[in-house]
């Protein structure tokens, strides 16, 4: 009888540890290819010589450690404007890392949004509520459909 007892309880015990919790939940592909394509979308125009590479405007100094981590290889901001491949990989793997970073904190998508949002255009999370990075942030929010 007790180790009927005791495989009841290990299989319980062992059942809800797989159950998944809230605080672990990850971003799913649609959320992160949404979020990619609505940066792309609220981006300024790309322009010859405005400093930024790619239709996504990506800082210069960014890029040889983002595309590294992402692709595999450090790539030069000219290598990128070039390898549109490349580009989008990279953005969606920084977009999934930041997004998943952002949701564990607001567990809230369209915070996470946001706050993605705005840190692709300042560098920081919140304090996006002026312009043009408030103009900027509402207008991924606009274009983010999942």
């Amino acid at each position: 009888m007790k180790t009927v007892q005791t495989l009841i309880i290990a299989s319980l015990v062992t059942t809800v540890g797989l159950i998944p919790l809230p605080s672990m939940a990850q971003i799913k592909d649609n959320q992160v290819n949404a979020l990619v394509k609505a940066l792309k979308q609220a981006a300024p125009p790309n322009r010859p010589n405005d400093g930024m590479y790619s239709a996504w405007q990506v800082l210069p100094n960014i890029i040889p450690s983002w595309t590294k981590q992402c692709v595999g290889k450090e790539l030069t901001p000219e290598q990128f404007e070039k390898d549109a491949k490349a580009a989008e990989k990279t953005v969606s793997c920084i977009v999934k890392r930041e997004l998943n970073s952002q949701y564990q904190t607001t567990k809230n998508e369209m915070k996470s949004v946001q706050g993605v949002a705005c840190w692709w255009m300042t560098g920081k999370y919140q304090g996006c509520d002026q312009d043009p990075s408030k103009t900027y942030v509402q207008r991924v929010l606009s274009a983010y459909k999942p």
